[in-house]
């Protein structure tokens, strides 16, 4: 069973039938008549065809706008650029999520090289090291972070 939006006509009967519009203009008073008059005779709905002329005019320079390729390359675009939009959010609330627990009870362990002090400082708290509210928390941090 095929689908409902399966395209019957081949790109050949879609470039022909086009090919025929643009060649014909000008035998009608109005567009529109000269689509549904060529639109009858290949098989399609009017509109369709008329689709598919406004984006080979785009394509080709005969009207302003934005080319098909240049078009997708801009929803590409867009749709990363939200994409980073929304990891910086999560970034910045993350951040925001742990600066406001290092802020309330932190617990340091210090990291890469350990001076004897600093590991024992470390080991008598049992591995937490209470960082209270009006104290120079930078003092904790530098004390276990020596390089």
């Amino acid at each position: 069973m095929t689908s409902k939006t399966t395209n019957k006509l081949s790109p050949e009967v879609r470039v022909r039938a086009v090919r025929m519009l643009l060649e014909h203009e000008g035998e009608h008073p109005l567009r529109w008549a000269e689509i549904m008059s060529i639109s009858a005779k290949i098989g399609c709905v009017a509109q369709m065809l008329n689709e598919w002329v406004e984006k080979v005019e785009l394509d080709s320079g005969r009207k302003p706008g934005l080319t098909t390729d240049i078009a997708a390359k801009l929803k590409t675009l867009e749709r990363e650029n939200w994409e980073l939009r929304e990891a910086n959010e999560i970034l910045r609330k993350a951040s925001a999520y742990f600066a406001q627990a290092l802020s309330e009870n932190a617990y340091i362990r210090p990291s890469g090289k350990k001076t004897a002090r600093a590991h024992a400082l470390w080991r008598s708290t049992g591995g937490r090291m209470q960082v209270r509210p009006g104290r120079d928390h930078n003092a904790h941090l530098r004390m276990f972070c020596l390089a």
